[in-house]
């Protein structure tokens, strides 16, 4: 689908008129669903996505474990992508959508061009770069410090506000994929809060007590 006016109500950030007409010229809109995958660890990435609506989850696996690196949500673009086709490497992670997600995708051997040619999409890559950096070092950081069980009842904590619900639909094992741990760990942890009756488990959702 090719993008009209209409989507720079949500690029905001992108100011450069001329810029704004490469992006009508070359960009396209396209519609994802949960569980499509966007970028495979391993493949080149030839072209980038810009987020308009919905979310990606950009994480590595190793064997039987995830480690989740970020979300690419509304007017993200994903920089472990832009990282590898700035430089033509491969992509080192996986992105996979999340709910039903719009996304404005370019070629990506564009970026180049853009950079000495547009300081709006400068100062975009440098902030998105910035806001990754910020998320990764908070990550690394509960994960040195914050003992697993408190980083569960967080996670929990989080989700059921932002959802404003005391049900959280999570199996065991996406909760492990969230928290870079097993579902062996997250089940045992799981069940010692129920027996304090901070949560009481359902099959694939979890009500948060108190």
């Amino acid at each position: 689908m090719t993008p009209t006016n209409d989507l720079f109500k949500k690029l905001t950030c992108f100011t450069e008129p001329g810029f704004r007409e490469e992006l009508l010229q070359h960009g396209q809109l396209a519609s994802f669903n949960k569980g499509d995958v966007i970028v495979r660890d391993g493949q080149y990435v030839k072209f980038l996505p810009i987020v308009l609506k919905g979310a990606i989850r950009v994480f590595q696996q190793s064997q039987d474990r995830e480690i989740l690196l970020y979300y690419v949500r509304a007017e993200e673009t994903c920089t472990m992508s832009l990282a590898a086709a700035y430089f033509n490497n491969k992509s080192t992670s996986d992105g996979v959508v999340t709910e039903p997600t719009d996304v404005l995708i370019f070629p990506a051997s564009l970026i180049h061009q853009w950079q000495l040619k547009y300081p709006s999409w400068n100062r975009y890559v440098m902030q998105m770069f910035r806001t990754r950096y910020d998320q990764l070092i908070n990550s690394l950081q509960e994960v040195a410090f914050e003992h697993i069980d408190v980083r569960v009842l967080e996670y929990l904590k989080n989700t059921a506000c932002k959802e404003d619900s005391k049900f959280i639909n999570l199996s065991h094992q996406q909760l492990a994929d969230e928290l870079g741990t097993t579902r062996v760990v997250i089940s045992r942890i799981l069940k010692e809060y129920e027996h304090q009756k901070k949560i009481k488990l359902f099959r694939g959702r979890i009500e948060l007590l108190k």
